[in-house]
């Protein structure tokens, strides 16, 4: 998956110097020249991580981190600083804010490139930067673990069609679907699962439950239904009166977008033939659609 920074630099040759450089490493990369630009992009384009500089025209880089921290969408953005100043008290002020590193110019590319990496290697292994569950690296520990318990069940519950509806409602509604999902899987264990169970995200589109063989019945059925209900209301009323989307294209022609849909994949204990968390990741990859 491409990452997006933002890079937020007044300084003109320095922010383009950037620019190019992440671009060429494969990142996607959206500039800012000012405090206020920078909010209006982080609103506008949801980045994975912000390289921000601490002095801009109109106000600092730490109120800049501030006013992120105060608004919901944006409050768990990752903040690598990177300015001049090297005086201690810039240092702890930045980390107390929450910014996950801090690098003083001149700086080294290579050095700054590295970090980056490390930070959004560090955020992936753990947990989903949307709906705060653990992700790929944690949910793959946990799999790998099932094998030494019994009557263990592994459901997998992927939405199908997330990205069509990205393209035409955008970004933010996109995140709500997936906060949705969360908060209805979350409220599924609750009621029909135990205190050990274990709900992650290891991909945008795909979350795993691990819990006992004499809850699934119950809890599959159950989160089917309401997924099923719950992102039916992600739409307007009028597409939702008719059964589909009628989204003008980049063609300028009409098309018949279905809405989306909930995919789920039960494994057990009781699969002789599955006995490595490679195989299980494989059957997990074929979801079976319920819920049409």
């Amino acid at each position: 998956m491409k990452h997006t920074l933002l890079i937020v630099e007044d300084g003109h040759e320095t922010a383009n110097m950037l620019q190019v450089y992440f671009e060429a490493q494969g990142y996607s990369v959206i500039l800012a020249r000012d405090g206020q630009t920078a909010l209006d992009r982080c609103q506008a384009y949801s980045p994975d991580l912000i390289l921000l500089d601490i002095r801009l025209p109109d106000f600092n880089g730490f109120e800049v981190s501030k006013r992120l921290q105060g608004e919901l969408r944006t409050s768990r953005l990752p903040i690598i600083f990177v300015t001049e100043r090297r005086e201690r008290d810039y240092r702890i002020e930045g980390l107390k804010l929450g910014a996950v590193d801090y690098i003083t110019k001149p700086f080294d590319l290579q050095e700054l490139r590295l970090r980056v990496r490390n930070v959004l290697s560090r955020i992936e292994s753990r947990h989903n930067h949307i709906t705060n569950l653990p992700a790929e690296k944690l949910t793959y520990r946990y799999l790998d673990s099932v094998f030494d318990q019994k009557n263990w069940v592994v459901m997998s519950v992927v939405i199908s069609g997330l990205d069509t509806f990205n393209k035409i409602y955008g970004f933010v509604a996109r995140d709500d679907v997936l906060r949705a999902m969360a908060l209805i899987l979350t409220s599924s264990l609750d009621e029909f699962g135990t205190i050990d169970d274990m709900l992650s995200q290891p991909h945008e589109t795909q979350f795993i439950i691990i819990t006992r063989q004499s809850h699934i019945m119950n809890l599959r059925k159950h989160v089917v239904e309401r997924l099923k209900q719950a992102l039916t209301y992600f739409y307007p009323l009028h597409d939702r009166e008719i059964g589909y989307v009628l989204w003008d294209n980049s063609q300028a022609s009409r098309e018949y977008i279905p809405f989306m849909h909930i995919f789920t994949t039960v494994v057990s204990s009781d699969d002789s033939h599955i006995d490595s968390v490679e195989q299980l990741q494989q059957v997990l990859a074929s979801p079976i659609s319920l819920g049409r």
